[in-house]
């Protein structure tokens, strides 16, 4: 087995702890490193192996550290999702040298799952692509019904959020998603706006 199989291995024996699991049964992040792998390949599909590794390690171990362990305010939100943004890279880093990846490589995986260099890095560009396309395929129908109060207006504005994060790539992909009609509306407005 080569280090990248190994690696992969580590990374899916950690999502599979997560408690919260799909109607199938799997383990969310799993499902969701499933997700980020399969968008990461249309985003970047020249990449290196170790961007499809990157890209399972996007949510690595989110569980282990509650959104409710943090102010539910703005600032909190903030301050969670940086405090997640290291722990997921030193975490990735950790698991790719315990499989023997090159530690330039492992390094390189944690400065893309740091979020480092957002829109100069190609890999860690080809991550957020991915992450905001995973929301836009699967996340935002449930998003929507997790959060009925949200007016139009919040989610054309989430929308747009979400669309700036993005390359002209992930852009034309996401112009390929199937959604429901009336989320296909929102998306058509706030990309318009």
């Amino acid at each position: 087995m080569d280090c990248y199989q190994k690696a992969r291995e580590l990374i899916d024996t950690a999502h599979g702890a997560d408690p919260k699991r799909t109607a199938d049964g799997r383990a969310a992040e799993l499902v969701y490193a499933d997700n980020m792998e399969r968008w990461v390949a249309q985003v970047a599909p020249e990449g290196a192996p170790v961007l499809r590794l990157a890209a399972r390690c996007q949510h690595l171990e989110r569980w282990t550290v509650p959104r409710a362990s943090f102010p539910l305010d703005k600032p909190g939100y903030h301050a969670w999702r940086k405090s997640l943004y290291k722990k997921q890279a030193d975490r990735a880093r950790e698991l790719l040298l315990q499989a023997g990846v090159p530690i330039d490589e492992a390094d390189e995986v944690a400065t893309w799952v740091s979020k480092t260099g957002l829109k100069t890095n190609p890999g860690t560009q080809a991550l957020e692509d991915a992450a905001c396309l995973v929301f836009l395929d699967t996340e935002i129908p449930g998003f929507a019904t997790l959060h009925p109060e949200y007016t139009r207006e919040k989610y054309i504005d989430i929308i747009r959020k979400t669309w700036r994060k993005m390359s002209p790539r992930a852009h034309e992909l996401a112009l390929t998603i199937a959604l429901p009609a009336d989320l296909a509306a929102l998306v058509q407005e706030a990309i318009a706006g």
